[in-house]
């Protein structure tokens, strides 16, 4: 059974940084791609970012220059490094691992919240 967990979430000031990881396990594959989404209250969840297992990243507009995307192969797990954080940055944030054995959707996790509060 695929299990993938996010974590890092919280409250950090306006300006502040977080650093959210995503580990998937259950599988003897390692994830090929990650995307990390995000959704506000009242709103649709929104892709932020990617990475593919050939390195290639793509960053939505509203977070790029302020966030990166990494992960770590060898333990099959994913990074996603928020700086210079912004009220509207406040979501609950998931992260979708795709590969074989991760199911034709992909996996997703529970999702860990960000607030960006003064």
């Amino acid at each position: 059974q695929v299990q993938v967990v996010e974590s890092g979430g919280g409250l950090v000031q306006p300006g502040g940084s977080l650093r959210l990881s995503c580990a998937a396990s259950g599988s003897i594959f390692s994830f090929d791609a990650m995307d990390w989404y995000r959704q506000a209250p009242g709103k649709q969840r929104e892709w932020v970012a990617a990475i593919t297992s050939g390195g290639r990243i793509n960053y939505a507009d509203s977070v790029k220059g302020r966030f990166t995307i990494s992960r770590d192969n060898a333990k099959n797990t994913g990074y996603l490094q928020m700086n210079s954080l912004k009220p509207e940055d406040t979501a609950v944030y998931y992260c979708n691992v795709k590969g074989l054995g991760y199911g034709p959707s992909g996996s997703w996790g529970q999702g860990t919240q960000v607030t960006v509060s003064s």
